[in-house]
């Protein structure tokens, strides 16, 4: 008998794309996502997917309520854990992470006042920098901190850096380039490795064959 596998995704651009590789790695959702339920049966009766927030698909892999999931490299660096393997890139969802602030203006020589929901990954670049900044923590809408006064710049994913220059604003330092990949449970990587190194290695392939045909 085949050991149960739950794999955890997050609606939105990098369900889109994760769902293509899956196809190819030969697992499809039998239902319609869309709908309000939150796990979902796959054409094989030991897989099923997971819905759950982009930022919370570490912490269920982490955890084991999950065994493997998909999630942007910009969450994982905010999250932060060691406790998962990260085995595959699979070159979805690609941006970059950036600081930005308002075109041509240079911050004033008081204490640099950033505003990201990255508070972690913000903290370590600046710390790495040896700069003392204020973090102002913000959940959307970063665009707007500097315009009206909450903040000298902001930290954001960057895709084409047209919202920012709706906004006034422009890309500056990079910190990171981005990309969804796959995360694994360390324990599950143990317990079920027949089973996950199939999904892994279908994975790869779907990658392969995706980059080839680009």
């Amino acid at each position: 008998m085949k050991q149960s596998i739950m794999i955890a995704l997050s609606k939105g651009r990098i369900l889109k794309e994760t769902l293509p590789l899956l196809k190819q790695a030969g697992i499809e959702p039998t239902e319609d996502l869309n709908s309000r339920k939150l796990i979902f049966p796959t054409n094989h009766s030991h897989i099923n997917l997971l819905i759950v927030r982009a930022t919370d698909v570490p912490t269920y892999v982490e955890y084991g309520a999950a065994d493997m999931g998909v999630s942007g490299k910009d969450v994982l660096l905010e999250h932060g854990s060691q406790a998962l393997y990260e085995p595959l890139d699979l070159k979805i969802a690609e941006c970059k992470l950036m600081t930005a602030g308002p075109i041509g203006r240079e911050p004033g020589s008081g204490r640099l006042k950033v505003a990201t929901k990255f508070v972690n990954i913000a903290k370590r670049y600046y710390a790495e920098q040896g700069k003392q900044v204020d973090i102002i923590k913000l959940y959307g809408s970063m665009e707007l901190a500097p315009l009206v006064g909450l903040a000298d710049k902001i930290i954001d994913v960057v895709d084409t850096g047209n919202t920012l220059r709706a906004n006034g604003l422009e890309p500056q330092e990079l910190i990171a380039h981005i990309s969804s990949r796959l995360v694994v449970n360390k324990a599950a990587m143990k317990v079920k490795l027949h089973e996950l190194k199939k999904i892994i290695d279908g994975l790869k392939q779907a990658v392969l064959n995706t980059t080839n045909n680009q």
